[in-house]
């Protein structure tokens, strides 16, 4: 392929500015996997280990969002904090099936499962409605977030295209917020899936190590700048970005492109 001839100076700049459209992604709604993924495809990178560098690459963008949500996250803390071993136990398992196991069973079912999240998300408010007789710290909405977290951070460690769609969902049923709150509190849980996946790579190896270091400075940019991007829509337009989001993202899937 052409583009795999590249000199080193250009395929860094290609890097740079897929990190940079890969972060304003992941700050909205998530899906800059779509992004750095193929493009390190196209530079010639093996699957998997475009894989395992996409997942390192993208942690930066949940770093530049969270300083954007921080108003949102501080009543949310010990939330995160509770819901941190759940993401790290999923996470682990996640990595274990991708570095361990055959990818094409798994692969097979990704469509559905963003296509289920993203009707549950587009859904979520006649949902919610439904559920009101159910208090919001009702045992069964506790066990649903908890099981729905963990879930979503198995395949988060594997793949992760996707994933804030599934985290929304998850706690835009669970849990009584405003959108922006869901945002916010998506990107700090996103963080630390992708945080150890990425701790679990590094020590794994076999990583594009020049390609990383561009993704991990485009998108610290690029996080940022969408984090700035999605506080400043209403809640209503967000919800229409991230069911869109979710909508192309299934469909991207289905056809395996």
């Amino acid at each position: 392929m052409l583009v795999a001839t590249l000199p080193v100076g250009w395929r860094l700049l290609v890097v740079l500015v897929a990190g940079v459209a890969a972060g304003i992604a992941n700050g909205v709604a998530g899906g800059g996997t779509f992004i750095t993924f193929p493009t390190l495809l196209a530079l010639g990178v093996p699957a998997l280990q475009a894989n395992l560098s996409t997942t390192v690459g993208v942690v930066p963008s949940y770093l530049g969002s969270l300083r954007v949500f921080r108003a949102q996250l501080r009543p949310h803390r010990r939330l995160i904090a509770t819901l941190a071993p759940s993401c790290v136990l999923g996470t682990a398992a996640g990595t274990a099936l991708l570095l361990n196991g055959s990818p094409s069973t798994f692969r097979l079912v990704v469509p559905w499962l963003i296509g289920a999240g993203t009707a549950l998300f587009a859904l979520s408010p006649l949902i919610t409605r439904s559920l009101t007789n159910l208090e919001h710290d009702h045992a069964a909405r506790r066990w649903a977030l908890f099981v729905g977290i963990f879930a979503v951070s198995i395949y988060g460690g594997y793949f992760g295209a996707g994933l804030g769609i599934l985290m929304l969902a998850v706690m835009a049923l669970a849990l009584p917020l405003e959108i922006h709150e869901l945002q916010g509190l998506r990107n700090a849980l996103s963080l630390i899936i992708n945080l150890v996946a990425a701790l679990i790579f590094l020590v794994h190896g076999h990583l594009a190590v020049t390609d990383v270091l561009a993704l991990l400075l485009g998108t610290l940019v690029g996080g940022w700048l969408g984090a700035l991007l999605i506080v400043r829509l209403s809640p209503t337009v967000v919800r229409i970005v991230v069911i869109a989001i979710g909508v192309a993202t299934t469909v991207k899937l289905a056809l395996g492109t």
